[in-house]
């Protein structure tokens, strides 16, 4: 079965880079720190199902919010 929680973290998070790709946001924008935000809670919710926390699709692709 597909785990929801992930996905929609997933798909906030894509959505989110690319809106800070497109507008050149900076590190400090409330955007950039919700995709830490969101990188963090999908390593936590990985850990917690037993997986390891880079695998997956879009996880961990890009090194995050810490460009």
């Amino acid at each position: 079965m597909a785990d929801l929680y992930l996905k929609s973290m997933q798909s906030e998070r894509k959505a989110l880079w690319a809106t800070c790709r497109l507008k050149g946001l900076a590190r400090d924008t409330p955007e950039r720190r919700r995709i830490a935000e969101l990188d963090e809670a999908m390593a936590a919710h990985a850990r917690k199902q037993g997986r390891d926390a880079g695998g997956g699709a879009g996880g961990g692709g890009g090194g995050g919010g810490g460009e």
